[in-house]
């Protein structure tokens, strides 16, 4: 009960709104989330955590706001953010159906097409709470390579969540990033972070994308990494962004390439058997692309 009188305390110094009832609620094994039913009718979550990392919350407000400028994708109001919190409107989780998932894909393809001003971000930024180096580099390969890849082969190695051999194969996958990157495209505005968890599907008839590590990226990246982990009818999802924003041909054969980067992560955070995944991943951009 203390610490949700803190987490009320919290959340009316930063709305100006009494807050008459905390509830807690499911929000991963990162952060502590609350649901807030406030003075005003209104209900929010509030996130938070003991001591984040420097520019933690400020850098998912600062995503949030970016994508929902796209008017795609819907993403929660942003009511609140502070170093040590985030407040976003209240979002009443509702089951996946079909005809959502086929708005949810067209929303994505429209955000993706308000693009970005270059590969990467201003500012680097976190993915879960690993590190994100966002430093821009002219093409999404470089960037790819430099910025998602090989900063957590090394960070697995110094783990040793994986051996030597396994991270020459996925350097040697990088050394080639060029073949297997298909036709340039424009830098699209991606979320970054984009598996089942981040997707609300609300009661509203409306799905909701949360918890984004956004950035200018490849817009495969998100499809990708939808597929890695699960999404209820992500072939709705896919057929229907297709239809909006036709993919490039050999989009299937690059999947690969696009999970490289969250399995490291994954690799990097939990270790088991996330290092053997990611060296498939890049041995299988070395084998070549298989009939389907």
């Amino acid at each position: 009960m203390a610490r949700m009188t803190g987490t009320a305390a919290r959340a009316e110094t930063l709305l100006g709104h009494g807050v008459i009832s905390t509830t807690p609620v499911a929000g991963g094994d990162i952060c502590t989330a609350t649901r807030l039913r406030m003075s005003n009718g209104r209900s929010a979550v509030i996130k938070t955590r003991p001591q984040p990392p420097e520019g933690f919350f400020e850098r998912e407000a600062e995503g949030l706001r970016w994508l929902a400028d796209a008017g795609g994708a819907n993403v929660p109001e942003l009511l609140a953010v502070s170093d040590d919190c985030i407040v976003l409107a209240w979002v009443e989780p509702g089951k996946p159906s079909g005809d959502v998932a086929e708005r949810f894909g067209r929303a994505l393809a429209a955000t993706h097409a308000a693009g970005a001003e270059k590969f990467g971000a201003d500012v680097d930024g976190y993915v879960g709470l690993a590190p994100l180096p966002n430093r821009s580099m002219p093409t999404w390969p470089e960037f790819y390579a430099s910025r998602r890849v090989m900063p957590y082969v090394r960070a697995a190695r110094d783990r040793q969540a994986f051996s030597h051999e396994q991270a020459m194969t996925i350097e040697r996958a990088m050394s080639r990033i060029h073949d297997f990157a298909g036709d340039p495209e424009p830098p699209a505005r991606v979320h970054g972070d984009l598996w089942s968890g981040n997707l609300i599907w609300g009661t509203d008839g409306a799905a909701w994308i949360i918890d984004p590590a956004a950035h200018g990226g490849h817009r495969e990246t998100d499809l990708a990494m939808m597929s890695l982990f699960g999404l209820p009818h992500l072939q709705r999802v896919i057929d229907a962004y297709d239809e909006a924003a036709p993919l490039a041909e050999g989009w299937k054969h690059r999947v690969a390439l696009h999970q490289l980067h969250p399995l490291l992560v994954h690799t990097v955070l939990f270790g088991g058997t996330y290092g053997a995944k990611a060296t498939a991943a890049a041995q299988a951009l070395l084998d070549g692309p298989q009939d389907d």
